[in-house]
Parts: structure tokens; C-alpha cells; sequence
């Protein structure tokens, strides 16, 4: 099922460890292998390690919900488990490409913005886009899901053609 770079990994571990679902894990797999091959292809130097760990644990939070809140739940996770500040930071930013604090409040979050700021946090975002349970999907193909989902003038998929954007400049 998972690859030798990722079997023993702690972040594996933790993720087992906090219940995740193998279909979870699986994902975070996924998303960190894509993750990754973004990463290689930026211009920009990018923290690749910190990109993988973040990739693999950004839906810890799925060992408790799968709704929207997951990434708030996740990040709170991290922090009492002593994870890198900057690995709570993509877990908390990573769905879909950021929600404003306005959404935020709207949905029931803590009114704040859990918008991506740093490369490497709309590195692991646009992958998580990027990919379907375990499998890679087009771009074109994310943007379909998010507009059944949310409709296509929510302000989310703007936020979204705009991370890709940036990234593919990046290229």
C-alpha cells in the first residue's frame, strides 16, 4: 500500500495514531507525492521537507470530521501534539485555496483568514486541489468539483484560479 519513503515515516505514524482512516492516509500520501513534484518544478527554492511533512499530516484533522472544519480541527491536533509551527500552519490553510475570515465566520469557524501565505503552504494546497482521493486530477477537473459543490460565483473558486495561476508562473 504505502512506499518505503513513506512506511515509517513519523508523520504516518502520527496519522495511525490519531485514528486517520487507511483511505485518509492514503490521500495525504497522495498529496504529498504531488506536493513534492510541484516543488521540483518551481524556480523559487522551497523548503521540500517541510513541504512533504506538511503535505502528509495536512488532514490529521480528518480522524475527527471531514466537514469543512477539519483544518481548524487539525491544526489544533498539531499543536498538542508539538508539531512545527509551520507545519499547524498548512494543516490550518490548506482547504480548498484558503477561506477569508468572513467565509470562515459563515461556516461556523473561528472567525479569522486561513488563507495560505507562504510557497510552500499554496504548494500543498493546490496539490491537495490537484488531487482525488488517491489519484491526480486535472485542474480543469478540481474546478468542476468545486463548482458542484459551492457554485461557480463563490469566491473560493477565484481564490483557487488564482493559486494556480501563481503556481504555473512559477514554472
Amino acid at each position: 500500500m504505502y512506499d518505503n519513503m513513506y512506511r515509517m515515516s513519523e508523520e504516518i505514524e502520527i496519522l495511525r495514531g490519531e485514528g486517520c482512516s487507511s483511505d485518509v492516509i492514503d490521500h495525504c500520501i497522495a498529496v504529498s507525492r504531488k506536493a513534492l513534484e510541484i516543488a521540483e518544478r518551481v524556480r523559487t527554492p522551497v523548503n521540500k521537507d517541510l513541504i512533504r511533512k506538511g503535505a502528509l499530516l495536512h488532514d490529521i484533522g480528518r480522524c475527527e470530521t471531514h466537514d469543512i472544519s477539519h483544518g481548524v480541527r487539525g491544526a489544533e491536533i498539531a499543536q498538542r501534539l508539538g508539531i512545527s509551527g509551520d507545519i499547524v500552519n498548512i494543516i490550518e490553510r490548506h482547504v480548498g485555496a484558503g477561506i477569508t475570515a468572513w467565509e470562515a465566520a459563515k461556516v461556523g469557524l473561528p472567525q479569522k483568514d486561513y488563507l495560505p501565505v507562504t510557497l510552500e503552504e499554496k504548494i500543498v494546497s493546490y496539490a491537495d486541489n490537484l488531487t482525488l482521493g488517491s489519484r491526480t486530477i486535472s485542474f480543469e477537473e478540481s474546478i468542476d468539483k468545486f463548482n458542484k459543490i459551492l457554485g461557480k460565483d463563490h469566491p473560493a473558486i477565484k481564490r483557487m484560479e488564482d493559486l494556480h495561476n501563481e503556481i504555473q508562473s512559477l514554472y
